[in-house]
């Protein structure tokens, strides 16, 4: 117990102080940081597949696990061995100093958090571990104890009423300074207050109206537009960033070009804003997941952006192949230059779906580009671009493994009936989605039982950047029953049944369900 409430005071008051200084120095979110960037690719894949979009309070939870049972060991070592429960705090707060210091964009005042955590730790552990002590031989036991009690002036004997009174005290005073700490990072700035004040302005460029029967509206099938709460947020902050938009700033620089920089009022008074529908899919969604959502996003073109600060793709003799974003975090996206100015919709995104960007997805400013993977593409919390080239940087995900290239893969999916489900035998539809940004979809095929490909019914289409949907009504026998789905895009490639992983580069495989009729 000397030991968890100890740990617990240590925590308290790192957390006030990064409050104060940088949240992100937090040691529980600093040393979660460092251990999501020193994981090797298979245990991350693992943590989203079998932990989706829950892996970082999973993380963080097992964090508390390993550190309640670490201090605890600290208060059992430091009763009978002083020296030992000291070496234990200290290592606990240099372990989180090196993670604060390592993140990306760190400074010495980093390193305050856990130092002083680890101060509190080691001087609660120890007034704490006093309380706990044989009371002094002769003198009178607590009032109110009962005759079973070994009494202090019959051999070694615990005040517990001091115990409680110490304990109570630091447990007291650590939830105290915990909420304080809390309280004082989220209100330091009011960046909730400051997005709702947002007014997006009507862009210059709507999106052109959605055509009729582009959303067939069949239960248990995937809305065309994704609610914006069900979205899905795949990235590796711990805490979401709180970006405080009145001083924001978008440093662009880096080859070839004179460095600019853009305020966010500067990118919501552009003239040339465009408000587009835009089906945003994530590298690790395994075939059939739910990583992938369809949305209606407003921002700034990116390539008249990067025009007017004179950058040329390597096409037109520009010296850079590649603009890497940065995230407030630190988080490197590497994006092909070609891709962004090859015509497709990319965008600074300042909304979505008609509101600014939700903070965890993004405020005040995020990448959207049609056509490729997340993770070279859709950097949140946008901080800077930077020009540059392939062989001279590799982004965040290159050197764990992931293709430094990311299009999109032409994939379907089964959406109704779920795998397992119970239908009445007889007429059923088979309802889903496919994508394939910036090619289109131009069919969709579905299979059962193993028999011949039927080809189903799409929805109307949008985009070419956009999901579309389809059905199709079957009948079924009595009996248990297996489908299958495959898209065809508009390029004429049919999506393969071989069945890839999601690294390198994205899965590959045709979903399928089963079922039983009865």
């Amino acid at each position: 117990m000397c030991g968890l409430l100890a740990a617990a005071s240590a925590l308290a008051a790192a957390e006030l102080v990064a409050a104060l200084t940088n949240p992100a120095a937090a040691p529980l979110i600093a040393v979660g940081g460092a251990v999501v960037d020193l994981a090797p690719p298979w245990l991350k894949d693992f943590a989203v597949e079998a932990f989706g979009t829950a892996d970082k309070p999973v993380l963080l939870g097992g964090m508390a696990v390993v550190l309640a049972l670490f201090a605890a060991l600290a208060g059992v070592l430091g009763r009978t061995a002083p020296r030992a429960g000291t070496a234990g705090v200290v290592l606990f707060a240099a372990i989180g100093v090196a993670a604060a210091l390592s993140r990306p964009g760190s400074g010495p005042a980093d390193a305050l958090p856990a130092t002083l955590g680890g101060l509190v730790a080691a001087g609660v552990l120890r007034l704490l571990l006093r309380a706990s002590a044989p009371a002094v031989p002769g003198a009178a036991p607590d009032e109110g104890e009962g005759s079973g009690e070994e009494a202090a002036g019959d051999g070694p004997g615990f005040d517990r009423r001091r115990f409680v009174m110490v304990a109570g005290a630091a447990a007291g005073l650590s939830a105290g300074a915990g909420a304080v700490g809390r309280l004082l990072a989220v209100e330091r700035v009011d960046v909730e207050a400051v997005r709702r004040a947002v007014r997006l302005p009507a862009p210059a460029s709507p999106a052109p109206p959605l055509a009729d029967g582009v959303d067939l509206e069949i239960g248990g099938l995937a809305a065309f537009f994704t609610p914006t709460a069900d979205f899905y947020r795949i990235d590796t902050a711990l805490s979401v960033p709180r970006v405080d938009a009145s001083t924001w700033r978008l440093r662009l620089h880096g080859k070839g070009i004179a460095e600019r920089e853009y305020a966010y009022a500067d990118l919501l008074g552009r003239a040339d804003l465009v408000e587009r529908d835009i089906t945003l899919a994530c590298v690790s969604n395994p075939v059939g997941g739910e990583y992938v959502g369809n949305a209606r996003w407003i921002g700034v073109p990116l390539a008249p952006l990067l025009r007017e600060a004179g950058v040329r793709p390597p096409g037109e003799g520009g010296p850079a192949d590649q603009i890497v974003s940065r995230s407030v975090d630190g988080m490197t996206i590497g994006t092909p230059l070609e891709d962004v100015l090859d015509g497709r919709d990319a965008m600074l995104a300042l909304g979505m779906n008609g509101v600014p960007l939700p903070l965890r997805h993004g405020f005040p400013v995020r990448m959207v580009v049609p056509g490729l993977y997340g993770y070279v593409s859709a950097c949140k919390w946008l901080a800077e671009l930077e020009l540059t080239t392939f062989d001279a940087f590799d982004a965040y995900w290159v050197p764990r493994g992931w293709s430094a290239l990311g299009p999109i893969k032409t994939q379907s999916r089964i959406d109704r009936p779920r795998s397992f489900d119970e239908v009445p035998a007889g007429d059923l539809t088979v309802a889903g989605v496919a994508w394939a940004q910036h090619t289109g979809i131009d069919r969709v095929e579905v299979r059962v039982d193993g028999g011949p490909w039927q080809e189903a019914g799409l929805a109307a289409e949008d985009t070419a950047d956009t999901w579309r949907q389809r059905a199709l009504t079957v009948r079924l026998e009595p009996g248990d029953h297996r489908f299958e789905a495959r898209a065809t895009d508009r390029s004429g490639r049919t999506q393969t049944g071989a069945r890839a992983p999601v690294a390198p580069d994205g899965a590959t495989g045709w979903h399928s369900v089963s079922v039983t009729a009865a």
